[in-house]
């Protein structure tokens, strides 16, 4: 054998060997050693790294909670259950804290919106009809339809109706939120699962042109605020619901034409209760 290659072998192997021990020695030395609570707390979490909790994924929530940066039962999608077994595993109390629900805030479906004079033709998503036209409602304010909400869902808690509109499927939504996140309407919003009045629309038109573009629309007539007591109040032609003044004895349901303001529909896997 070439002695020129007996040396560039030897060489190379020796440098092998040292950065090998180099880099044994470095690891040794510099290792900085993983609080064992984080492995414990991150095999309880569920595992769908849905950034509900506001980290950006569950281990990273193990570590803000072990760390004191985040509450123990901020992990929507596991629930109280696994708020308890991480609170057991720390040593602390935790409060139990009510299930949050995403809410559609819009009845505006296919047989409620007046449709514009052009039809649309695009991509039949919600970000692009909100970018490109607007949609073929003449609301600028309600559901497009597009149901970009349902494909956001990992829990398939959500579907689209024969009108056109989400529904919620409660028993398998967990509350990530990712829904709200990926409607570009606004007309989803996460509240408390005991909640049970809304106010079904977004249209801040005036009464006028509201009524003109959807039968279901608010009107901003006022009779709903005029009777709460300041549970709600007429904000830009659209009645808003303060629910720390609220209360729904107050509240004449009836007088409203378009049931705006209403008590919840809910659905259990697909069925109308």
């Amino acid at each position: 054998m070439d002695l020129t290659l007996i040396i560039a072998i030897a060489t190379m192997g020796g440098l092998g060997f040292l950065f090998a021990g180099g880099l044994a020695i470095a690891d040794k030395k510099l290792r900085v050693e993983e609080n064992p609570l984080i492995g414990k707390i991150n095999d309880l979490l569920p595992g769908a790294n849905c950034g509900a909790c506001g980290k950006a994924g569950c281990y990273d929530y193990a570590v803000n909670i072990v760390e004191n940066n985040a509450p123990v039962n901020g992990c929507p999608v596991g629930g109280n259950e696994t708020a308890v077994l991480i609170a057991e595993i720390l040593g602390v109390e935790t409060n139990a804290s009510v299930k949050m629900i995403p809410r559609i805030l819009c009845r505006g479906g296919n047989s409620e919106a007046v449709k514009k004079m052009a039809e649309y033709f695009g991509p039949l998503s919600c970000s692009a009809m909100d970018i490109v036209s607007g949609g073929d409602k003449l609301c600028y304010y309600g559901c497009l339809g597009g149901g970009d909400c349902v494909n956001a869902c990992p829990f398939n808690a959500m579907l689209m109706n024969s009108d056109g509109i989400p529904e919620v499927i409660e028993e398998l939504c967990t509350g990530c939120g990712m829904c709200v996140k990926a409607c570009p309407r606004n007309v989803i919003e996460m509240h408390p699962q005991d909640r049970n009045v809304f106010v079904y629309c977004k249209n801040q038109d005036d009464p006028k042109r509201s009524k003109d573009v959807c039968t279901v629309s608010c009107m901003g007539c006022g009779i709903c605020a005029r009777k709460s007591e300041g549970g709600v109040e007429i904000v830009n032609n659209l009645a808003v619901i303060n629910y720390d003044k609220f209360v729904e004895s107050n509240i004449p349901f009836d007088k409203c034409k378009t049931k705006a303001i209403d008590r919840i529909d809910k659905i259990s896997t697909g069925q109308n209760n």
